[in-house]
């Protein structure tokens, strides 16, 4: 355990034993799987951690509410069960927003930093709220469909039923009173005033096509931090890394490593 507390998170740990960590942070209604085509490459030069966010995938689902903090305090938690002093840390979305917070709290743990497809604040609180409601009354399959046709093009999603319907069952499959406590988390948090306090050295990915966390969003990230640089990505939308992989990592690697993209 974490010193707050945090719940322990299922994870896979693959890669190299002997190189850098590097921590891949999932997003809203996703699981660890969300980065399978980023494993592989990454796993060529780091020791890769992916983990299920508390109330997703094979984590526990405490009892809410969740903060953006108790989302980190589980990343400080699972950092500390595999003796990791200090990684890298890439998010997409909530993932995002999680690394963000912990590149606030503990500058010491992170080392670089790859934020993807997510917001330092996202009103309205009001639109996060009501689809908690809407998935607490009628579970997470109610808004399965919506989701994923943000989290890619329509032109991608008419060409590849395959990946339309294993996205939809991933994010069917999680649990409702995770999914809402994660939703609350997300109205409730505001990181803008905290990003000039990020050390690390932070790539900004957006996807050029993002309906949920437009490139502007990004850029207020790259341009908050200390040390920012924004990487729009076309054809592209809030999976951006399930979609355009070709682009995104070799960016992400390239930026681990401190080489220029």
């Amino acid at each position: 355990m974490a010193s707050g507390g945090g719940v322990e998170v299922h994870h896979v740990v693959t890669g190299r034993q002997d190189a850098p960590v590097v921590v891949l942070s999932n997003s809203l209604g996703s699981t660890h799987r969300m980065w399978d085509a980023q494993v592989e490459e990454l796993s060529r030069h780091f020791r890769v951690v992916r983990y299920d966010t508390r109330g997703h995938g094979e984590s526990p689902v405490p009892q809410g509410p969740y903060s953006i903090d108790d989302l980190t305090d589980d990343l400080v938690a699972l950092l500390d069960r595999l003796g990791v002093a200090r990684a890298h840390v890439v998010g997409l979305s909530l993932g995002g927003m999680t690394a963000l917070r912990l590149a606030v709290r503990e500058p010491d743990r992170v080392d670089r930093l790859v934020v993807l497809c997510t917001a330092a604040h996202l009103p309205p609180a009001q639109g996060w709220l009501d689809r908690a409601a809407t998935v607490r009354a009628h579970g997470t399959t109610a808004v399965a469909d919506a989701v994923v046709d943000r989290w890619f093009t329509a032109a991608y999603l008419a060409s590849h039923d395959d990946v339309r319907d294993a996205n939809v069952a991933m994010v069917a499959a999680t649990p409702p009173d995770g999914y809402a406590a994660c939703c609350e988390a997300i109205a409730a948090m505001d990181q803008r005033d905290d990003l000039v306090q990020v050390a690390a050295s932070v790539l900004a990915i957006a996807g050029a096509d993002d309906p949920a966390t437009p490139p502007g969003l990004l850029g207020e990230i790259a341009d908050g931090v200390k040390e920012g640089r924004l990487l729009v990505v076309p054809e592209a939308a809030h999976l951006a890394n399930a979609q355009q992989p070709q682009a995104i990592t070799p960016a992400i690697i390239a930026h681990l490593k401190g080489e220029a993209a």
